[in-house]
C-alpha cells in the first residue's frame, strides 16, 4: 500500500520533493532558494534596525538637561531671575509710567511758585498719556526697563544666593542671614544697573506734548494720538541710545549716577521685601525661596502661597519705604548745567515764563542731595508730595513683585526638574555601561 492510501479521497497529497527521495537538486535552484533565505533574514534585521532607530533613547540627554546637569546654582538663579524681571517689566511698563510721572511733576514748578498738576491718580494720568502720546506713551522707557530688569534681576539673585550660604556658615539666624543678604545684593545690582534706571526715569517722565501746560514747548502737530512733535530740543530724547549719548556729551558721566544716593538707602525696600517674603512663603508653603513642592504635594497650595507671599511682603516694603522713591525720582530726573545754559528746559529746570517770554536761569539746581531735596519738597508741596503716586505705585509694585517671584519659582521648578531628570538619565547610561548585557 501507497503511503498516500490513508488520506481522504478528496484531499490531494501534496506532492514530494526530490530531497525526500535522496534525488541531488540542480545546484541553480539550491542556489536561488539559499538566496530567497538570505534576503528574508535581511529583511527582517533592517525592519527590526528601523523599529529600533524610531524609538527614543530613553537615556539620551536633550540639550536643556545636559545644560542642566552642568549648570551651577548661581546659574539658575541668574537665569531665573533674568526671566522673571523680563516678564514683569513687560507686563507692568505702563503702570511704571504713570508712577513716574506722579512722582516727577512736582519737579516742574518753579521756586517758590505752584505748578498745576496735569496728573491726577491712575486713570486720569493714564487718560493724559493716552491722549496726548498714544500707546507710545504708555510704554516710554520699555527698552530701558528690559535692559534694566533682565541685569538687575539675574545680579540680585545671583549675589543673594551666594551671600545666603556664606552668611549661613556663620549665623544661625534665617533672618538676619536674609536681612543681611538682601542689602549686599541690593547694593550690587543698584551700582551695576543705576545708569540704566537713570535713563529709564529720563524717558518715562520728559513731556512731549502739552497745549494746556506752560512747562513744555512741544505744540501738538496734528490730531492723532501719537503724533510726535516737530519741535526737538536738546533735552528730548527721542530713544534710549540717544539719551545715553545726551547725557554724556551735555551732563557727563556722573549723570548716570544721579541719585545714586538715595537708591542706595533704599536698599531698605529689600531689606524688608525679601526676608518678609521668605518668612511668609516657609510660612504658607513649608519651602524656602526657590524650592519646589514634593511630589504628592498639593500644587495649588503651593502656588498659591507663593501669590500670598509676594502681595503681603511687597505691600509692606512699599508703604514702609516709598518716600525714598519720590526723592530719588527728583534727582534722577533734573538736569545738570550745559554749556550755555544754566539749565535745560523740562524737569527741574527753567521754565518759558508767560507768552513764551523766557526767564532769567536758576542760579544752581533746585535739588542737592537728599536732605536739600526733603526741606524743599516739604516746604514748597507739604508732606503729601512724599506719598505722591503710591496708589498708582502699589497698583504697578504689587504685579511686579507678583509676577517676578512667580516667574522666578516657577523657571526655578523647571530647571531642577531638568537637573533631575539629566542625573537620571545619567544613571541608566552608567548602568547600561557597567552591565552591558542587562
Amino acid at each position: 500500500m501507497s503511503h498516500n492510501q490513508h488520506l481522504s479521497p478528496h484531499v490531494q497529497p501534496a506532492p514530494a520533493s526530490p530531497a525526500e527521495y535522496g534525488v541531488a537538486l540542480p545546484a541553480s535552484q539550491v542556489l536561488s532558494q539559499s538566496r530567497s533565505v538570505d534576503l528574508t533574514t535581511k529583511g527582517a534585521d533592517s525592519a527590526s534596525l528601523t523599529a529600533s532607530e524610531a524609538m527614543p533613547d530613553p537615556t539620551k540627554l536633550s540639550f536643556k538637561e545636559r545644560w542642566a546637569v552642568n549648570a551651577s546654582e548661581s546659574q539658575f538663579n541668574a537665569l531665573a531671575g533674568a526671566i522673571g524681571g523680563f516678564t514683569s517689566g513687560i507686563v507692568t511698563c505702563p503702570l511704571d509710567v504713570i508712577k513716574t510721572k506722579l512722582q516727577a511733576q512736582g519737579g516742574f514748578a518753579r521756586n517758590g511758585s505752584r505748578h498745576p498738576r496735569i496728573y491726577k491718580g491712575l486713570f486720569g494720568t493714564a487718560s493724559v498719556i493716552w491722549k496726548e502720546e498714544g500707546i507710545r506713551g504708555l510704554y516710554r522707557g520699555l527698552g530701558p526697563i528690559v535692559m534694566g530688569y533682565l541685569p538687575t534681576w539675574a545680579v540680585w539673585f545671583t549675589v543673594y544666593n551666594k551671600t545666603k550660604r556664606f552668611l549661613g556658615e556663620y549665623h544661625n539666624n534665617s533672618f538676619v542671614v536674609n536681612f543681611w543678604s538682601s542689602i549686599v545684593a541690593g547694593g550690587s545690582s543698584t551700582i551695576v544697573t543705576n545708569p540704566i534706571w537713570v535713563i529709564k526715569t529720563r524717558l518715562m517722565s520728559q513731556s512731549t506734548s502739552h497745549d494746556r501746560t506752560q512747562f513744555s514747548a512741544f505744540p501738538k502737530s496734528s490730531n492723532t494720538p501719537t503724533s510726535r512733535p516737530t519741535l526737538h530740543q536738546p533735552w528730548h530724547y527721542k530713544s534710549t541710545w540717544d539719551a545715553a549719548r545726551k547725557m554724556y556729551t551735555t551732563e557727563g558721566i556722573l549723570s548716570f549716577y544721579s541719585g545714586l544716593t538715595p537708591a542706595l538707602l533704599g536698599l531698605t525696600h529689600v531689606a524688608v521685601q525679601f526676608p518678609a517674603y521668605e518668612f511668609l512663603k516657609v510660612k504658607f508653603t513649608g519651602r524656602g525661596m526657590g524650592a519646589a513642592p514634593t511630589e504628592g504635594e498639593d500644587d495649588k497650595a503651593h502656588w498659591f502661597g507663593i501669590l500670598s507671599a509676594s502681595i503681603m511682603s511687597k505691600i509692606l516694603a512699599s508703604s514702609a519705604t516709598y518716600p525714598h522713591e519720590v526723592i530719588r525720582t527728583r534727582l534722577q530726573t533734573q538736569r545738570r548745567p550745559i554749556p550755555g545754559h544754566e539749565y535745560m528746559e523740562g524737569l527741574g529746570g527753567v521754565q518759558p515764563g508767560v507768552n513764551g517770554a523766557s526767564q532769567q536761569p536758576q542760579p544752581g539746581p533746585k535739588y542737592k542731595g537728599i536732605v536739600s531735596t526733603f526741606r524743599t519738597m516739604l516746604r514748597e508741596e507739604g508732606w503729601r508730595a512724599f506719598y505722591a503716586g503710591m496708589g498708582t505705585n502699589m497698583m504697578r509694585a504689587v504685579p511686579a513683585a507678583t509676577v517676578t517671584m512667580l516667574t522666578y519659582e516657577y523657571v526655578m521648578r523647571g530647571l531642577n526638574h531638568m537637573r533631575v531628570s539629566g542625573k537620571e538619565k545619567l544613571q541608566l547610561q552608567l548602568g547600561q555601561q557597567t552591565f552591558p548585557g542587562a
